[in-house]
């Protein structure tokens, strides 16, 4: 199939020669479920969107290839943008094929979507000005208190606190990079991607566009397993094979790539020891995102097909920006860790792991308290939007010791995790408002969302560990002994 088909022609048809457009079932539509043969369907209309590589939010249109993208395209598009969609519709669905929804199902549709239309209504979508004024203040604080307290004190003591600071800076440069690049802050988007390019490039070292593709697949997606090895409907942030599995199945997955059908000694280990080692694996993940954003950036590879495959038909939205930024990042970040020149080699790395590792941990505590331990789905078995949403995400508390401003501050409105996947575009300081409605419509419509404080949410991700390591034992041994 080519990109959109014969959507060039189906554009230019009049209002009446439309109604003759051809139907589908929904059977058909699923046979379409790769990049290179991509339906979705918005609206009870299908588009055909293969090989649509120039899409400007990336990949991530391919994660609905066969299936309904009507509200995950509402969660990440501004109003009109379906105008866009125009030349490439082929036909219409025939709603009656959809046999897994009935009344019930589509009533329950139709309420998380007026719900929607509601909080516009409200303002929700709205940014204060002031607020993000406030939060850049505070983090550019953050930053020149680290830098003066290295520049000025010849304290050991007080140069392992700066690089912890600093740690905890570029954490919050996390969050404030997500707000920007979620579009929630400005009305014109290109604004969102300059501040997004200045605190997570320049201040974070992340590629912008590497961080959009990979967390949009997420966001569209959340803790699925690809339906196919050619589809691109799986959740990246779960890809974290060999090291920690999700589910059984992942765990089973390292077999499928050996043509001998055995686990490796390696993966074997670690998946029994991964409670073990989850912890230290937090530790490490800041290395991991800076060596993919470098590689992403400048060229020199990707960490999946799906990034791979954007960066080689795309490129860089901002070639040289992207370039640019990083490359100041670690220019202020070796004389940061240098003392200003004043330090040995061994001293300087010592301080840039410590706030590397640091922020890795700070980062991706709050990402698996996220969802780490909820729901794993396969993609062709995927619940509607909301139900997906609500059951592969889990919102943090204030609890054990932690007041909730707290908790509110360090997650920089990731607490609200289950309110920000159903409505990404809101922004932070918003989404307690929207989360009384949100507890209100699953309450009413009796589905269940979930919530746990620091300490009892990572003890659910340790549970969901060592619970998948043990159905993997037991499947190793009912396999028999493969090495």
């Amino acid at each position: 199939m080519g990109k959109g088909g014969d959507a060039n022609t189906l554009a230019n048809l009049s209002r009446d020669q439309t109604k003759n457009l051809p139907k589908y079932t929904w059977a058909e539509i699923q046979k379409h479920r790769t990049p290179s043969d991509a339906w979705i369907v918005y609206h009870n209309k299908v588009y055909d969107v293969s090989n649509w590589h120039e899409h400007p939010g990336g990949a991530v249109v391919f994660t609905h290839a066969g299936d309904d993208a009507t509200d995950i395209f509402a969660a990440f598009h501004a109003p009109g943008s379906q105008n866009m969609m125009k030349k490439f519709l082929i036909g219409d669905l025939i709603v009656e094929s959809v046999e897994h929804k009935d009344d019930k199902q589509r009533d329950f549709e139709r309420a998380y979507r007026d719900l929607r239309a509601k909080l516009v209504m409200m303002g929700m979508f709205k940014s204060n000005f002031w607020f993000y004024v406030y939060k850049q203040s505070f983090n550019l604080s953050m930053w020149a208190s680290a830098m003066a307290m290295m520049y000025f004190s010849d304290n050991i003591v007080v140069h392992l606190a700066a690089a912890l600071w600093m740690g905890l800076f570029f954490q919050q440069c996390g969050w404030l990079a997500h707000d920007f690049l979620h579009h929630q802050v400005y009305k014109y988007r290109r604004y969102g991607d300059y501040s997004g390019l200045f605190w997570g490039g320049v201040m974070q070292g992340f590629s912008a566009q590497w961080w959009k593709n990979k967390h949009n697949g997420h966001h569209a997606v959340p803790n699925l397993h690809n339906s196919t090895a050619t589809a691109q409907d799986g959740d990246p942030d779960i890809d974290t094979m060999p090291v920690l599995a999700w589910s059984l199945k992942q765990a089973q997955s390292f077999r499928e790539l050996r043509s001998d059908g055995k686990d490796s000694a390696f993966v074997k280990f670690m998946i029994r020891n991964q409670k073990i080692f989850y912890f230290p694996i937090l530790l490490l993940a800041r290395l991991s995102w800076l060596n993919e954003s470098f590689k992403y950036a400048y060229g020199l590879g990707a960490a999946s097909e799906n990034a791979a495959l954007e960066r080689k038909t795309r490129g860089l939205q901002y070639p040289i920006i992207e370039k640019v930024a990083i490359a100041l990042h670690y220019a202020w970040c070796f004389a940061f860790v240098s003392g200003f020149g004043r330090f040995s080699l061994a001293k300087s790395f010592g301080l840039f792991m410590l706030m590397t590792c640091s922020c890795g941990f700070f980062l991706a505590i709050v990402f698996g308290l996220g969802h780490n331990g909820m729901a794993v789905y396969d993609a062709d078995a995927r619940p509607d939007f909301w139900k997906l949403q609500v059951t592969t995400t889990r919102n943090i508390i204030g609890g054990h010791g932690l007041p909730q401003w707290f908790v509110d501050w360090f997650c920089g409105g990731l607490q609200y995790q289950v309110d920000h996947h159903l409505f990404p575009g809101i922004p932070r300081h918003n989404l307690k408002k929207t989360h009384a409605l949100v507890e209100s419509f699953c309450k009413e419509w009796g589905v269940k969302y979930h919530e746990a404080d620091m300490y009892d949410g990572t003890i659910e991700v340790l549970q969901c560990l060592d619970r998948v390591a043990m159905e993997f034992v037991v499947d190793f041994v009912k396999d028999g002994p493969t090495m």
